[in-house]
Formats: C-alpha cells, structure tokens, sequence
C-alpha cells in the first residue's frame, strides 16, 4: 500500500471547507467515503469533493471494509464516542480538537486506544506541524532566544449565532474548547512540559451560556504563559515568545494560510531577522504524517496523551474561575 483509504465523519464545514480539500493533495491520501446523518449531504458533499461514496449514516461508513482511517470533525461531545466505535470497528483515528469535552471523558478514548494498539491514534492540532512551528520550536530548544521564560498569546473572533456548534454550550461550545485549547496546547508545545498550576478569568453570555471571554496564566517550571480568547471580539492572533536573549513573533499562529507564505520574526542580540515560511497547507502535512505512520507503523508525531494533558489544563483553568484561586495540575 503506498495510500491510506480514508473515510470523513460527517459534513462538518471545517472538514468540507478546510481538511478535505487539503488531505485531498496528499501523496498517501485516498479520501474514499464521507458520511452524514442526511444521505442527502452526504451525497452533496460527495459530489462537490469528488469523493466516490456518500453514506447516510456514521455506522455505515465505518462498517465499509476499504476504509483504512477515519477523520473526525464532529461537535465536541461526539468526539469520544464516535472515535471509540471508530476504533472498534478497525479504523485508524485522527479526531478533532478539543479531544474530549474533559480530560476523564478523553481517558476512555486514550484506554480504547490501548484496547487496539495496532491502529493509531491521534487528536487533530494542525498547527503544530506547519514549518512555522516546528521552526519556533527549533530556535528555542537551540538557545536561540536564551532562557524560555514567557509565552504570551491571544486568539479571537467574533461570532453570536446561536445556532452554530460553537455557541452551544451543552455539546461543547464556547471560546475555551474552540480556540482557548490553542493557546494552551501551544505554550506545552513550546515549553515541553506541562504547566504546575494554573488561574483563570472567564466571562460567559448571559444568553448563550458559553464562555465568550477567558484568560489564563499557566505556571511551568520555567517561566509562565498568558493568554486570552474569546467569540466576541475583533478577529485577532497572534503570538510572542521572549526569553532572556531574544524572542520570536509570529503573525498568524494558528490559521495559517494556506496560499501564500507565513512571516515570523527572530529578534536577538539586539537584530531581527525576518523569516518567510515557504507556502505550506498544515492540514495536508497533518494527513501526510498521519497516514504515513499508518504505512510505515511508526508513532503518530503527536501521542493520543498529550491531548488529554491537554483538557487537564482546560479543566484547570475553568475550576479556577470557579474558586476564584490557582489550581494545580497533578503530575
């Protein structure tokens, strides 16, 4: 085999718009199904992404036996339960974030994973594959900035349908899940390790009932991270990270575009030295590396873990608003 035949969980538009059209460029991709709860859309999707089978149910796709992963962009609180019938149905899993709606809920994913070690398994962070990141990720680890000491981020937009995924909160939406879990999971990235203790401020709609405001500072052992995000406000993000010789920019963190280049900046010794990315599409490199570790039975670049450290700080953060002091990660 030198392709992974995939199959796609639903019609999501992240998946329709985003994923799909970028997975569909991979060398080791064969998107070969898409399902949906309407056949109709299923169908549709199908059609306008030249996918060759539409199927009316998420039970059925994944009972098709030439589907070798599934990819799955569900609403948060599908993500556990649908991935874990993925993976009882034999197929590789490359799933959304947040991982879970909490980190217990993401346990029960991470115990099925064990259940089948044979198949992979990993939690959709696209944007630590793009070379802009593992570019940072180099230069800090290199000294290149001296000391790591702060990360400072915000991600933000603005959005009040309440009929979108994100404004609901009983199936996992707010500013936290969405686009708060960027924040976090990239100051673990860059630190390479998890935060001590954190503290939280979060504001929530008073109609919506999701958190459409939230800060955070995380405490690692060497150095801190901040960070805002929220629903409502300007679309924004961006991301500073300083230590004691230098600091690195860069100017869209997380939707990456993928079309042009993506500009970072390296500031030390008192010089900044621009740096251009070359054109890349992180969610074709993420399916690229996904499914070639599918071919080559290697590790996923990012272990099904690290996602559910992930929640354990989300989870942090919001008791922290909760009792209104710091709350400490368990080791």
């Amino acid at each position: 085999m030198t392709k992974i035949r995939w199959g796609i969980i639903s019609t999501a538009n992240i998946g329709v718009a985003k994923v799909i059209p970028a997975m569909l460029k991979g060398e080791h991709i064969d998107i070969v199904a898409i399902a949906s709860r309407d056949l109709a859309k299923a169908n549709e999707a199908a059609q306008t992404l030249g996918i060759p089978k539409a199927y009316g149910s998420y039970e059925a796709l994944l009972a098709d036996p030439n589907i070798d992963a599934i990819y799955n962009p569900l609403p948060n609180h599908l993500h556990v339960s649908v991935s874990i019938q993925a993976l009882e149905a034999g197929k590789h899993v490359l799933c959304e974030k947040p991982i879970a709606l909490t980190a217990a809920e993401g346990e029960q994913l991470v115990a099925a994973g064990k259940r089948h070690p044979h198949l992979k398994l990993m939690e959709a962070f696209m944007y630590r594959h793009h070379p802009q990141w593992q570019r940072a990720k180099a230069i800090v680890d290199a000294g290149g900035i001296g000391q790591l000491r702060t990360i400072q981020s915000i991600f933000s937009y603005y959005l009040t349908d309440p009929t979108n995924v994100r404004n609901q909160a009983d199936i996992g939406g707010g500013g936290l899940m969405d686009i708060g879990c960027y924040n976090i999971s990239l100051s673990r990235f860059i630190f390479g390790s998890e935060p001590n203790k954190v503290c939280g401020l979060i504001e929530y709609d008073p109609t919506l009932k999701t958190d459409r405001l939230a800060s955070g500072m995380m405490q690692f052992a060497g150095g801190t991270a901040t960070f805002t995000c929220s629903t409502q406000l300007a679309n924004y993000q961006r991301v500073q990270i300083l230590g004691t010789e230098g600091r690195i920019e860069i100017e869209i963190p997380f939707n990456a575009p993928a079309d042009r280049p993506c500009t970072m900046w390296h500031t030390v010794a008192g010089k900044t030295n621009e740096i251009t990315l070359p054109t890349a599409d992180q969610y074709t490199i993420q399916g690229e590396l996904f499914s070639l570790a599918i071919l080559n039975n290697t590790p996923v670049p990012t272990p099904i873990a690290d996602a559910v450290a992930n929640m354990r700080v989300i989870d942090a953060i919001v008791a922290s608003e909760r009792t209104g002091g710091w709350v400490h990660i368990p080791a």
